[in-house]
């Protein structure tokens, strides 16, 4: 083996092709090695990046890129791609601010065909390159990487039937690691590991057609005709669920095995129609905690490499999903009616809690959002009452069936959503900040946003006990570190807490704000300008007499982690128009933009959701107001106050 490093001389892919199999062992380790160390400074998705390695290289051999396209699913398991495709040099910013993006950024580089995020949406934007391509007379190969978590969502399914009604050039490859972030679960992944476990199948596919044909009852069922035949295939040839749905099935291979992933994907290549091949690795692979616990490295934090722990990992405050797991428990324990059910992600949203508890009360749909609101439907229908835990930007999915399978039939059903605001390293495809818009608009639903964990084992009981739907958002993180309720309460529909008095400025908040405002609060009041501060809790339905109240004062302020377009701030102006009141407000929110990834602290501070950045607008604000009062001749404006 040479002992010059291979993978720093690597600035496109291209050169991988000129190394021979001793130096591609050696590429593949130096990988690896890179993977662990970057990660174990930066955070990020380690497991399913150290599975990949050799069939990232395999299918970068067999292709022509960027005139040859590459579609990520997800995109959480495009680091090696990465690697390899010039961004070596600066692969140490990985998910910092101003760095390399953890997935797949078209404005990065070329060679990232397109923004990814969100499971099961390759094939279908795969499927559209090939039609574009078709439409252009040119011939370059698209190929989607899919993972056998992501094969569980809908959306692939939908473009898999296209895909085989169309019979385009398109090649999919299955990444099949029987897990997504958790083990999969349901009776594709049972299909995947019957075909991946038993070897006959490898050799079946080749032998089944000259067999049938070399027997009497092959020789007849071949005189009976075609259907005859592809019945009996049906039966014992592997992949014939994608055969079915009209592409070619090749595999399983070894995805680890970077020749047999290159002369597939050359193979396919030289097909007319789509093809699926169908790899088998291994996530986590090279790195003894990674494939130990790979649910745990899939997306991790800073950690040791020795170790595997994560750094910090001390006594600090309960985080939002982990009161919200326990919580869940103890309402479970006093009503039996209570299901839970996660799309793919029972530790992501605190709910393996439950699922030790009471197993035959917790259902994993897989990476199925809009069938998870469904089936909670069914479920309230019949006498359950259903906690959905889905993260925001994921709820986003099933954005129709919270209207039409929740709301509209006024179900039952509590929706609880982890990871609302801005999530930091993970960037723009995950960041929750568009729930309170698309939430507050739908009719018969609740919404509530509590200001710490406390709050939220109150709110959670209030929804429970509640009629109709409701949501809770929280955000991803720590608590304040405040004592939980020994006994949760039951919270007033839309009634406000007020935390702070104060006569010149009123300060609405909702959710991880509420602290914010209060710090911000207390700057001020060193400057001079007293606010009042307001939890508001209920997004909807709003305090209207809390917003009333706070037409005395000189200026109505209100803070959210949300985008400002028709949010909890949107929502106030809406009321003071309802009360007819003509009094200033100052909106402290997400501009309508998609935030970059990078450190909380800098992502607030770039958008102004800081207590500084707050103390300093509402200052500037203030200072405005009082200049107007004394241009006045020392006569307050003439404004119209609420009735």
């Amino acid at each position: 083996m040479s002992e010059t490093p291979i993978l720093d001389s690597i600035s496109e892919p291209e050169a991988l092709k000129a190394l021979d199999a001793t130096e591609l062992k050696q590429l593949a380790d130096e990988i690896r090695r890179t993977l662990v160390e970057t990660v174990s400074e930066t955070g990020g998705h380690l497991a399913p990046n150290l599975g990949v390695v050799e069939l990232t290289l395999g299918l970068h051999r067999a292709l022509d890129c960027p005139r040859d396209k590459i579609v990520w699913d997800v995109g959480h398991q495009a680091y090696v791609h990465k690697l390899v495709t010039g961004r070596r040099s600066g692969f140490d910013t990985l998910r910092t601010y101003g760095g390399v993006c953890g997935f797949p950024k078209r404005s990065e580089s070329p060679y990232d065909v397109h923004d990814a995020g969100h499971a099961s949406n390759s094939i279908s934007v795969a499927l559209g390159l090939a039609t574009a391509r078709d439409l252009a007379g040119t011939d370059e190969a698209i190929v989607a990487v899919i993972g056998d978590g992501s094969l569980t969502g809908g959306m692939a399914f939908e473009a898999l039937n296209n895909a085989g009604h169309l019979g385009t050039r398109l090649i999919i490859l299955l990444n099949d690691n029987e897990m997504s972030i958790a083990p999969n679960v349901g009776a594709l992944s049972s299909y995947l590991a019957r075909v991946r476990l038993d070897r006959r199948y490898r050799r079946l596919r080749d032998d089944v057609e000259s067999a049938l044909g070399k027997t009497k009852l092959g020789a007849a069922m071949v005189a009976a005709g075609e259907a005859a035949k592809e019945s009996v295939k049906q039966l014992i040839v592997p992949g014939m669920i994608f055969e079915e749905l009209g592409m070619k099935y090749v595999g399983p291979i070894d995805g680890h095995d970077v020749a047999q992933v290159q002369n597939a994907v050359v193979w396919a290549k030289s097909n007319d129609g789509p093809v699926l091949i169908h790899a088998v690795t291994r996530k986590g692979m090279g790195y003894v905690h990674a494939e130990d616990r790979p649910d745990a490295f899939h997306g991790i934090s800073p950690f040791s490499v020795e170790t595997g722990k994560v750094n910090g990992s001390g006594t600090r405050p309960l985080s939002y999903t982990e009161t919200f797991g326990r919580a869940l428990v103890a309402e479970g324990e006093a009503d039996e009616r209570i299901v839970a059910i996660t799309a793919a992600m029972p530790a992501g949203t605190g709910l393996s809690h439950f699922a030790e508890r009471f197993p035959e009360r917790f259902f994993d749909v897989g990476i199925a959002e809009q069938h998870a609101v469904g089936f909670a439907a069914g479920l309230a229908h019949g006498g359950r009452v259903p906690v959905v835990a889905i993260y925001s930007t994921f709820l986003q999915r099933a954005y129709d069936q919270v209207i039409m399978d929740a709301a509209l039939q006024n179900l039952h059903i509590v929706f609880c959503i982890d990871r609302a605001g801005l999530v930091g390293e993970d960037g723009p495809t995950h960041h929750g900040v568009f729930d309170l818009s698309y939430l507050r608009a739908v009719p018969n639903l609740m919404l509530m946003a509590p200001a710490d964990e406390a709050e939220l084992v109150n709110m959670l009981h209030t929804a429970l006990l509640a009629d109709g739907p409701v949501a809770i958002r929280y955000p991803r993180g720590t608590g304040r570190g405040v004592a939980l309720p020994a006994e949760p309460i039951v919270l007033e529909a839309g009634r406000a807490e007020v935390r702070r008095e104060g006569s010149e400025v009123a300060i609405l908040a909702v959710g991880r704000m509420v602290e914010v405002a209060e710090t911000a609060a207390a700057m001020l009041s060193s400057e001079g300008v007293e606010c009042r501060v307001v939890n508001m809790r209920w997004v909807k339905p709003m305090d209207l007499e809390e917003v009333s109240r706070a037409t005395d004062t000189s200026l109505i302020v209100t803070i959210e982690e949300n985008t400002g377009l028709g949010g909890f701030g949107a929502g106030v102006l809406e009321a003071l128009a309802d009360l007819g009141a003509d009094v200033p407000v100052l909106r402290l929110s997400i501009s309508d933009c998609f935030v970059t990834h990078g450190s909380m602290d800098r992502l607030l501070a770039d958008v102004g959701l800081t207590p500084e950045s707050v103390t300093a607008a509402v200052l500037g604000r203030v200072r405005d107001i009082r200049a107007d009062s004394e241009r006045s001749d020392g006569r307050a404006p003439t404004r119209r106050r609420a009735r």
